[in-house]
């Protein structure tokens, strides 16, 4: 066996605690219920671009706290009146999402596309969420002492609003409904794949938002943030740790049972590979996928990208 695969297999084998708490079902059990019903006030504008084949809307709708979720929203125009299957793209941290031409992949391969804006960050999306103490650069860290009002909870509720919002357009086959994401990206797509019935499948790359314990000690990403607020009030350790509990993907991989791809890179110091093996073996899916990269760090290369697009093609004509 030579290191690679030593490597590899270590990798596998390793299994760590769990850290969730007892009432991580209920919390969100009642979460998911108290947003159910809860109206979008969504807005639509048509705008212009370079997509000769799909038409291109600025989409916004309200999420966790009346926030305003602004989103691309791309529909093929050769759907010749049957409804359509959807992918819904999430972005990485702390960026926004691309120009609706970086797209075209999806739309040539007769997707519609929801790609939303994380609120707060690099794209068009804002925050309203009030802050209730202070925090450490970046986003991770506000509210990180209350589950009920940490940006986490309020970016995983808007992540279930854009899936509920797209499942109810007349012109999406909501059976049909895949979820991709690179990074942050691959984090909420994890997650929505355990909190959500819409998914058909997932594809997470390199994904943040696993086994968070471990990375808030060897993440260089955003996890830590976490680890420099914990450095200026050390006897805030064990509830920040309590509140990433109800947001880790290692302690929510159970609920998955939809096809998932995911990819990780073993020099990768963001979303470190001993965060992403656990989160996998506990998918629950019989239909799972690990594309491991030996050479890569926080990257994904032109070949996975295909492969994501053949995947979700396969699990999507499944459900047709």
């Amino acid at each position: 066996m030579n290191y690679i695969e030593k490597r590899i297999a270590e990798l596998h084998a390793y299994n760590p605690d769990l850290t969730a708490k007892p009432d991580l079902e209920a919390f969100w059990e009642r979460t998911v219920r108290e947003f159910r019903d809860k109206p979008f006030h969504e807005q639509i504008t048509p705008v212009p671009s370079m997509l000769a084949d799909a038409d291109v809307y600025d989409v916004q709708y309200a999420g966790f706290d009346e926030t305003p979720i602004c989103a691309w929203y791309i529909v093929p125009r050769n759907r010749k009146h049957e409804r359509l299957p959807c992918v819904v793209v999430f972005h990485g941290y702390p960026g926004g999402v691309d120009y609706p031409e970086d797209y075209a992949r999806w739309v040539q391969a007769g997707f519609a596309v929801l790609a939303p804006d994380v609120r707060g960050q690099l794209g068009r999306s804002g925050n309203r969420l009030a802050a209730d103490h202070g925090q450490v650069k970046g986003f991770v860290t506000q509210n990180i002492l209350d589950k009920e009002r940490c940006y986490y909870r309020a970016v995983y509720v808007d992540s279930l609003r854009s899936l509920a919002w797209v499942a109810g357009r007349p012109e999406i086959d909501r059976r049909r409904i895949a979820v991709v994401g690179v990074s942050q990206g691959g984090g909420l797509t994890l997650a929505m794949g355990a909190l959500s019935d819409i998914p058909c499948a997932l594809v997470a790359d390199i994904p943040n938002m696993c086994h968070l314990d471990y990375c808030i000690c060897h993440s260089t990403g955003s996890i830590s943030e976490a680890a420099m607020y914990c450095s200026q009030y050390p006897e805030h350790l064990e509830q920040v740790l309590d509140t990433l509990s109800y947001f880790d993907n290692l302690n929510l991989a159970h609920r998955i049972r939809v096809p998932a791809l995911l990819s990780v890179g073993l020099k990768d110091p963001i979303c470190p590979p001993e965060s992403i093996f656990p989160v996998f073996h506990r998918i629950a899916s019989p239909v799972k996928e690990l594309k491991v990269y030996p050479f890569i760090g926080h990257a994904v290369m032109p070949a996975q990208s295909r492969l994501a697009v053949e995947f979700v093609l396969t699990h999507t004509r499944l459900q047709a």
